[in-house]
């Protein structure tokens, strides 16, 4: 039996992470990874392997940096951990001891077993496993009528994808009145789910399905609550992903009532020399405290960092007590972004605000390939200290809002953000003179003057 200083069980981004930082903190150190299966894939990649990159191997990632540091990676499936003995056992019977254990299984797609159907065949998940969606990319060519259930952002971005494929008719069905809902604002959800209609997608909202109907255990249809009944010859469920803690619950991790382990500000679970990171791991909201179910490969690699930092002692202090929930995506040529408080989760969670839009473009003066750029910025009432942002327009949106994730971590207030000294350049930003996150705060700074 083969002892190591760390055993990582888990190959995505947060294993991989937390690898490579704990390797180049502790080069002394003996670590190795056990992943299911060789190959592996960029989780928010997948929806472009059905069009745009067409097909898996442009998508792929791996442990490479981690086994260039010195890591062992196996690719085998862990099917018992031993706390008392601190042993790990793989599916072919193999042992191996460890000094520290790192949970990194993350998540796993839901599966509707209230919807009946569920488990016809062409009935297909986006699971995050290279060889399912290698798979479900053969078996796609084929079907002409798809129907996507679930509008969050992996159901939505599939959609419009597969949309692109000439002679496929996408159908995407979602329970809420607009697509990434969850994620986004009311106001920023609309302008998401119109920008999808604008595609080859046909969306069905505020309807739920009741029923995949199958001929010869086959999706042939599928029927709403409406009663409407849609044809289809392939089913893609996309309705959310769940914590993978099944081993760890086994040997008596403590979980939250979402399934994902319990960890502290360290990822240091309630047993000694055990840690979580990623997916797997319970997150607290930044702003509300509360518990969260915020699943994104960004969290998961900032939780990662701070866990290879510190696995053997804290060394550098965790820079943020909770998850920002920092989302962004492209849909028919509009970026969408958005992070912290917006007017929706504002709402549920009792926090006061105040907001300003401004909106202008994206390049000084109007060039061809200029595009709209608009934010919209959430701030205390009080202080003036920035809770949120939602970004849209141009693809630099996607870097504004990161840019408003690490003004809301360090406390920056509005104030503060008006003496923002900024690169501009008439091809890559905004007129310095009309800079829309810096307009939005002076927006901001008058609404307040007035209470």
């Amino acid at each position: 039996m083969k002892k190591y200083d760390v055993i990582i069980i888990g190959g995505g981004p947060a294993g991989i992470i937390t690898g490579v930082t704990a390797k180049k903190q502790n080069p002394e150190k003996s670590m190795i990874m056990f992943k299911e299966e060789e190959k592996g894939l960029v989780p928010c990649g997948i929806p472009y392997i059905f069009h745009r990159l067409d097909g898996v191997d442009k998508n792929m990632m791996g442990p490479k940096p981690f086994i260039d540091l010195g890591g062992e990676v196996i690719n085998e499936k862990i099917t018992e951990v031993n706390k008392t003995e601190k042993t790990v056992t793989t599916e072919k019977g193999n042992v191996f001891e460890y000094e520290k254990l790192v949970f990194a299984t993350g998540s796993k797609v839901v599966i509707p077993t209230f919807i009946p159907g569920y488990e016809l065949k062409n009935v297909f998940y986006i699971k995050k496993s290279y060889e399912y969606i290698k798979h479900i990319f053969e078996e796609l060519k084929t079907k002409k009528d798809i129907i996507i259930i679930g509008g969050g952002f992996i159901g939505a971005e599939v959609a419009e994808q597969l949309s692109l494929n000439p002679n496929k008719k996408v159908t995407l069905i979602e329970s809420e009145e607009f697509c990434f809902s969850k994620a986004f604002s009311k106001e920023l959800s609309q302008i998401a789910t119109e920008a999808l209609a604008g595609t080859a997608v046909n969306i069905k909202t505020s309807v739920r399905v009741k029923e995949v109907i199958g001929k010869n255990d086959v999706a042939s249809s599928v029927l709403l609550d409406t009663g409407e009944e849609i044809k289809c010859d392939a089913v893609i469920m996309a309705i959310g992903y769940k914590p993978n803690t099944e081993l760890a619950q086994n040997i008596g991790l403590e979980v939250n009532k979402m399934g994902a382990i319990v960890v502290d500000n360290y990822e240091r679970t309630k047993v000694k020399d055990i840690c979580a990171v990623g997916d797997c791991s319970q997150t607290l909201g930044f702003l509300t405290g509360r518990m969260d179910h915020v699943m994104l490969a960004s969290t998961a690699t900032a939780e990662a960092r701070v866990l290879g930092y510190n696995l053997f002692g804290i060394k550098i202090k965790k820079n943020f007590t909770g998850t920002l929930a920092v989302f962004s995506t492209e849909i028919n040529k509009i970026a969408m972004a958005a992070a912290g408080v917006n007017d929706s989760n504002a709402a549920e969670a009792n926090i006061e605000y105040v907001s300003a839009t401004f909106s202008d473009s994206d390049t000084h003066p109007s060039f061809d390939e200029t595009n709209s750029l608009t934010v919209k910025l959430f701030a205390s009432p009080i202080d003036g200290s920035i809770l949120g942002g939602e970004v849209w327009g141009g693809k630099s949106a996607g870097e504004i809002i990161n840019t408003i994730s690490l003004a809301i971590q360090k406390g920056v207030t509005v104030f503060e953000l008006v003496s923002f000294q900024i690169g501009s350049h008439p091809l890559l930003t905004s007129a310095p003179t009309k800079t829309v996150l810096i307009k939005s705060a002076e927006m901001i700074i008058n609404k307040i003057s007035k209470r």
